[in-house]
């Protein structure tokens, strides 16, 4: 797993080099889903710190002990969120990268009045508008962004998205980049193992890798990493 982190960490670092960006901007999200807490422990041995998680329930058996046996880390949702789960995810998680749709985001309102507090939030954009993909549709972007940040006033720092598989992802990497920039938002989370070094040389400041750090799954669904 060192091994593994250093070459993925190499290959951040000459893609970012590559288009003149200091590779310290960019944030390697270590995707842990469906890995137990001992083969995480690995990789929060060799010092790493963000990780993500695709289930809530997942996470809550897994991170809180984590938490208490390793300092300053920091855990991101990257898979969808079901709003009678939001309460659960906004107290465990640090940040949430799956903002998705209007109900979730008057919900997360909501339960921020009611504790005073809520997580860093990414908005996921279904960037090529799938069916099967959870995500606000590209064209409809800049009203859902203006109704979290305005009206809610949500802690909305960033997007997230998942191009589709069978394409090729740099156009879809590109325009968040634009609907980024129209809201002044300096946080893009795109890219994941099989495509990371292309979403860094168009303004990734976050990729979310598993396979390639922890090796295959228990099961085949790889769709945030």
């Amino acid at each position: 797993m060192a091994a593994n982190l250093a070459l993925i960490q190499g290959n951040i670092d000459q893609a970012a080099t590559s288009v003149g960006r200091d590779s310290s901007a960019v944030t390697l999200v270590c995707v842990s889903k469906t890995h137990d807490a001992d083969h995480v422990r690995g990789a929060l041995g060799t010092g790493r710190r963000i990780f993500g998680e695709n289930r809530v329930q997942e996470a809550a058996e897994k991170w809180p002990q984590l938490k208490q046996d390793f300092s300053g880390v920091e855990l991101h949702l990257i898979g969808p969120l079901q709003s009678n789960k939001a309460r659960e995810a906004m107290a465990l998680f640090d940040v949430i990268e799956t903002l998705d749709r209007p109900k979730l985001a008057r919900t997360f309102a909501r339960l921020r009045d009611e504790t005073g507090h809520c997580p860093e939030l990414y908005i996921q954009i279904n960037i090529g508008c799938e069916a099967q993909k959870a995500g606000i549709a590209p064209q409809d972007a800049d009203d859902f962004i203006a109704q979290c940040v305005n009206e809610l006033k949500l802690p909305v720092t960033g997007l997230m998205c998942i191009p589709p598989v069978d394409e090729e992802p740099a156009p879809h990497f590109a325009l968040l980049g634009k609907i980024a920039d129209r809201h002044g938002l300096k946080i893009r989370s795109m890219g994941m193992s099989s495509d990371y070094e292309t979403a860094i040389r168009l303004g990734a400041t976050h990729v979310r890798i598993g396979t390639a750090i922890f090796g295959h799954r228990a099961y085949n669904i790889d769709q945030n990493g």
